[in-house]
């Protein structure tokens, strides 16, 4: 008998990686690497934190709770519309807080993308249910490709283990995590790159 199952090991990497905490790691790191300013990194952490960290999964969780998610991995497509445009409320705040407080452009279109990349993801939704994991793992490896070069590429080793554990856990099929690798990875790149130019 497997004392540690790779299911097991699947399920710990895909609860510790889910989209919210690349939220964190990858601001913490804009604020400290783009930001000259205190108060700016400041402020730049303390909106990952509180709106692409704290309010998503507080909102999961209570979700979970009122049982309108069937289990942690919100496997049932229909039930993902609403957890979406409710995140999309808290980035939407979290934006004009970067806008006001004038912080670096590069996190802003970064976090611009969280908007449109979930749009995106709850039209393809109500088709087809691609992987919300790998689009929030591949929209930071993106952005680090975009920001810091091909350094980023030390983050996909992340990328492919975190599409790996949601075709383990069979909450994915291997198209589905593929897409959302894609999806996100192109989107985030092509975003960036044009509202940095134009903006």
């Amino acid at each position: 008998m497997k004392l540690f199952s790779s299911h097991k090991f699947a399920r710990i990497i895909s609860t510790i990686f889910v989209p919210p905490s690349f939220t964190i790691i990858i601001f913490t790191l804009f604020a400290f690497t783009l930001e000259t300013e205190p108060q700016k990194i400041i402020v730049t952490i303390l909106i990952a934190i509180v709106f692409g960290f704290i309010a998503p999964i507080a909102l999961f969780l209570f979700l979970r709770k009122k049982g309108k998610l069937a289990d942690q991995d919100a496997s049932k497509k229909e039930e993902r519309t609403i957890p979406f445009l409710i995140a999309i409320v808290f980035y939407l705040i979290g934006l004009l807080l970067m806008i006001k407080y004038q912080l670096n452009i590069i996190s802003i279109a970064f976090w611009f993308c969280y908007i449109s990349n979930t749009i995106i993801t709850i039209i393809i939704n109500k088709f087809w249910k691609i992987s919300a994991h790998a689009m929030g793992a591949a929209g930071p490896f993106s952005a680090m490709v975009f920001t810091f070069g091909w350094i980023g590429i030390l983050m996909l080793p992340i990328v492919i283990l975190v599409g790996w554990t949601r075709i383990e856990l069979k909450c994915h099929s291997i198209s589905q995590v593929v897409a959302g690798v894609l999806l996100a990875f192109i989107s985030v790149y092509l975003q960036m790159y044009l509202i940095t130019k134009y903006f």
